[in-house]
């Protein structure tokens, strides 16, 4: 069985594969009502989109989408709502040595172990190229939750992290990697583009963070708040590790290093400290979420590694086309889609308990 919708009031189904005419999403349980245009939903896509520097892949696809059911007269009708994205710029003949071996690190083997069948052509729907859609997806979720505010940004690329003393939130649109370091983002031009040269591909670590949300949403036990959220990020293609707030650093601190003290507030308890990440328990506390998603380096280089073929044949590989030096760039785009689309589900789960 292969599950392809992830949400449970709010759900999302993506469809197509990276190379096929067209790929999308269907957006049910969205509250009717909501204006919403190819307008809203365009502007996320475009900060994903691929071919828009020299530190991502150069495939040139416009990502226009196209809506083509559960809106009438400018708002959602209550009923499933259909996302289209076409392919234009696919090169399938990059991919002919990947019909006949398995690139190490991506899922040629695996997908050709459960299935005994696989579209070689960019990796079908391995491919970072499905992401458009949950973007397109995310951009309706956002819709869903006007008050939260959802933001991302890459803290690494390649083990080379930002200053957090010199954090700019400004700067994340302002400059190719999201990064919120202008030195940084100076250094990382210089690695991710030797990367390339070389033929080869970097991680990279990307930070979400989302205000804005009350306390309350989630749940205790199996639709926890920060379970949503891991699940959610770890669906995203390459990425390895997912921390909420602390994450593995909170296995060093002691008890009262990691406690969140709380003081009286105008509004509920002011908070001194956001170790849990604004997260207790499953629930949110109506601190800020913070996520940090780990991208591993891009699977498909140039560089020859050793491999085999379907046949079981020793062989090596060097993954021709286009491809991101570091998929982890495009990843923010990505990251803030799945984080506001498990908040547009948790909202609406609360609204349909708890009133």
């Amino acid at each position: 069985m292969s599950y392809n919708t992830f949400g449970r009031v709010f759900r999302f189904t993506t469809w197509g594969e990276s190379h096929g005419p067209a790929l999308g999403a269907v957006v049910d349980g969205c509250p009717p009502g909501i204006a919403l245009a190819e307008a809203d939903i365009q502007p996320w896509l475009d900060r994903r989109r691929p071919g828009q520097s020299r530190f991502t892949t150069q495939r040139r696809e416009p990502d226009q989408v196209r809506i083509l059911s559960g809106v009438f007269e400018g708002r959602t009708t209550g009923t499933p709502i259909s996302l289209m994205i076409e392919n234009v710029d696919q090169r399938s003949k990059d991919y002919s040595d990947v019909a006949l071996a398995y690139r190490p690190g991506h899922a040629d083997y695996a997908y050709d172990a459960k299935y005994g069948f696989r579209d070689y052509r960019g990796g079908g729907r391995s491919s970072a190229r499905e992401t458009a859609a949950r973007v397109a997806a995310g951009a309706v979720a956002r819709l869903v939750v006007p008050q939260v505010r959802v933001r991302a940004w890459v803290e690494a690329i390649g083990g080379d992290a930002i200053d957090p003393a010199t954090f700019d939130g400004a700067a994340i649109g302002a400059n190719p990697f999201f990064c919120p370091d202008p030195a940084a983002a100076a250094r990382w031009e210089e690695k991710v583009d030797a990367a390339r040269k070389a033929g080869s591909s970097l991680g990279a670590v990307v930070v979400c963070e989302a205000t804005g949300v009350p306390a309350g949403w989630g749940a205790p036990l199996y639709a926890k708040l920060d379970s949503e959220l891991a699940a959610a990020c770890m669906s995203i293609n390459a990425v390895k590790g997912v921390e909420i707030g602390d994450g593995f650093a909170a296995a060093a601190l002691s008890g009262e290093q990691n406690a969140d003290a709380m003081r009286p507030g105008a509004d509920g308890p002011a908070f001194l400290a956001n170790h849990a990440g604004g997260i207790a328990g499953g629930i949110a506390t109506g601190q800020p979420i913070r996520v940090r998603v780990a991208f591993k380096p891009t699977s498909s280089i140039l560089t020859p590694v050793a491999t085999v073929t379907r046949e079981g044949d020793a062989t090596e590989i060097a993954t021709k086309g286009r491809h991101d030096p570091c998929v982890g760039i495009r990843g923010v785009p990505v990251v803030e889609a799945m984080v506001a689309l498990v908040l547009a589900d948790q909202a609406l789960l609360h609204r349909a308990q708890c009133g």
